[in-house]
């Protein structure tokens, strides 16, 4: 099991980081400290049993200690186009943080404004993009940022007969707003 071959050398890590000696960790969580070394050291299988006390002391969870199953960072997500809109998810679906590069296309259909819980910040990476929030309307151009509260009413679209591209951060209620409400059902 891979997924063991760290637990020792994390446990060690977690221990050291709060400044105890084996010997005090051992004594807090009710174990010897020559199990605590074995278990540190690889040479005693770990169990739930010894886990559990060292963990809850520690502050740590069992998943921890464990290898993460899956250690390839690359974010594979399929790009979807739709809407006038071409999104690109740049994060994980589980991210707490959504970021995409969405590509405004000109001929998008113009979508009402929006409004959600949370906070947005965009960063055009090429063309001009139309930010409406409230009354207020924005040209951005390639470079530029915004960032704003999304209790604003606020849309955005592509300015002029280019596309713009963007990146745009938002919490998990954007996204739903922003990438999967059809036009025409936003309120």
């Amino acid at each position: 099991m891979d997924e063991l071959t760290q637990l020792g050398p994390r446990l060690r890590a977690a221990r050291q980081h709060r400044g105890w000696t084996l010997d005090e960790l051992a004594g807090r969580a009710g174990l010897s400290p020559s199990t605590l070394s074995r278990l540190e050291s690889g040479k005693r299988q770990a169990s739930l049993e010894l886990l559990l006390p060292l963990t809850r002391q520690l502050g740590i969870r069992v998943d921890d200690l464990l290898a993460p199953q899956d250690q390839d960072p690359r974010v594979r997500r399929t790009s979807v186009t739709r809407d006038g809109l071409t999104i690109a998810p740049l994060t994980r679906e589980a991210s707490e943080v959504r970021a995409f590069k969405i590509t405004y296309h000109p001929d998008a259909p113009e979508r009402p404004q929006q409004v959600h819980d949370g906070h947005e910040w965009l960063y055009v990476l090429s063309g001009n993009l139309r930010l409406e929030l409230g009354e207020q309307t924005l040209i951005l151009g390639s470079g530029e940022a915004a960032e704003f509260d999304t209790a604003t009413p606020h849309r955005m679209r592509a300015d002029g007969a280019g596309r713009a591209e963007v990146i745009s951060i938002f919490n998990a209620a954007g996204e739903r707003l922003h990438l999967h409400t059809a036009p025409d059902a936003v309120g």
